[in-house]
């Protein structure tokens, strides 16, 4: 990531004639959020002066204590590319939230992983992470409103003119690079209306940062086109859901000590505790990467998505595998979590089990090579395979039996949290679906 200074902030509104600064930053839930400021008060807000009333964010603060600031981090500014400098440029930074006697929030996702990058830091270690991000593009009904309809055939891979959102997303991916992305690919998925658009790896917080950003953009360019774009990890019973599978790695400097071309699978020791470390806490993990209701309809079986505590050098089944390329490019994919995380949570945890491996010198099992959907019941016990939770309150309550997980989120991010997803669980239960209506209302 490169350095960025206030006087260069300032420097770069002035010579792009920025009107107006919206400062962005994200609720526990990871919905983004953000106050406009004019050009006359950034130099005000780039001196960490700018105060908002945080009681109303989800899961921030009560009414009674709810001044906060915002601290922008000069190294997020980007002009937004879609507004000209005759028609007033917009322009962004990313905050951290600072309560009123200076210290960072407890409940700011972004402090979460940065206190998380700290402990790896201590520990000598950068946390490197490439996300690969899917979303559906559907229609939109004639008053605007999103519908999950689709005349786009294309499959995996395939080419126009089927893949009817083609020219989306090209221009999903041109406007991503003018926003600093490095973009490696983008494809159809494997269902209908499905795409992905992959960017190059970063620092995790730089990643973070990105998914919010990208989640924006896809959502802008396909409104431009008459598009509703969804990261909802299942908006279509029996299609592929919406995964975003996090490449992973750990550097000192230059150097991925995840490769160890003198180790089995040229997997360091580190990679090995990191990779036993992120299994052990899977079900906990699994409340923050997975965290709405709809999570779980896409973790069945018959759709690639992992429901199984294993690893993999090969096959895509397990939770865990690890991609072919060695070198520098040597990482574990980790294939559970999806889009509708909150990143700066979703890697704050990971990371956190992954150094618990490390620190305890845990050992991974041996890898399973095999389809584990294909397996029997008594085949995956007698390998000592558990599952991943098969709904959000089961998640939830995995996640409070974890104290690893629970101190890396923090106190005041897991009550708020947690507070938030048993409403939700709630509201699920008690709400009568479409489907007991078309099941039952005739048969009783």
């Amino acid at each position: 990531m490169s350095t960025i200074s206030k006087e260069q902030v300032l420097k770069l509104v002035s010579e792009h004639h920025v009107r107006f600064i919206r400062l962005q930053f994200t609720d526990i839930l990871g919905i983004p959020k953000n106050v406009s400021i004019t050009v006359n008060q950034l130099e005000k807000a780039l001196n960490n002066e700018l105060m908002f009333d945080g009681s109303s964010i989800e899961g921030f603060v009560r009414i009674e204590e709810s001044d906060m600031y915002l601290y922008p981090d000069p190294n997020t500014f980007v002009i937004y590319p879609w507004r000209t400098s005759e028609e007033g440029a917009v322009a962004r930074l990313i905050c951290d939230i600072y309560n009123s006697d200076g210290t960072p929030f407890a409940g700011d996702p972004r402090y979460i992983l940065r206190r998380a990058l700290n402990a790896a830091s201590e520990m000598g270690y950068t946390f490197k992470v490439g996300p690969e991000a899917e979303f559906f593009l559907f229609h939109t009904a004639p008053d605007g409103s999103p519908t999950t309809l689709t005349h786009d055939r294309a499959g995996y891979f395939d080419l126009s003119p089927v893949d009817l959102g083609e020219n989306a997303r090209r221009e999903m991916v041109l406007t991503l690079e003018k926003f600093g992305f490095e973009i490696e690919a983008s494809h159809h998925e494997v269902a209908p209306g499905q795409h992905e658009i992959d960017f190059k790896y970063s620092d995790a917080l730089d990643i973070a940062d990105k998914i919010i950003t990208f989640k924006m953009v896809v959502r802008t360019v396909a409104q431009r086109h008459g598009l509703h774009a969804t990261f909802m990890p299942k908006p279509l019973f029996n299609e592929a859901g919406n995964g975003m599978h996090m490449n992973q790695s750990l550097f000192k400097g230059t150097k991925n000590i995840f490769w160890n071309p003198q180790k089995p699978n040229q997997l360091s020791s580190e990679a090995s505790s990191y990779l036993a470390g992120i299994l052990q806490h899977a079900r906990a993990l699994t409340a923050i990467t997975n965290p709405t209701v709809n999570s779980y309809k896409r973790l069945v079986p018959g759709y690639e998505a992992p429901m199984y505590i294993a690893w993999s050098t090969q096959n895509r089944s397990p939770l865990i595998r690890i991609p072919a390329k060695r070198g520098v490019s040597t990482r574990i994919e980790l294939r559970s979590p999806d889009p509708s995380c909150n990143p700066y949570l979703a890697l704050a945890v990971v990371l956190m089990a992954g150094l618990d491996g490390i620190k305890n010198n845990l050992q991974p099992p041996e890898p399973c090579e095999r389809n584990i959907f294909t397996m029997t019941s008594s085949e995956r016990k007698e390998q000592g395979i558990n599952s991943l939770p098969g709904t959000l309150k089961e998640a939830w309550e995995a996640l409070l039996t974890d104290e690893l997980i629970k101190n890396a989120l923090g106190p005041h991010v897991l009550d708020r949290y947690l507070e938030a997803k048993q409403q939700e669980w709630n509201e699920y239960m008690s709400k009568v679906h479409q489907w007991e209506i078309d099941r039952y209302l005739t048969m009783y």
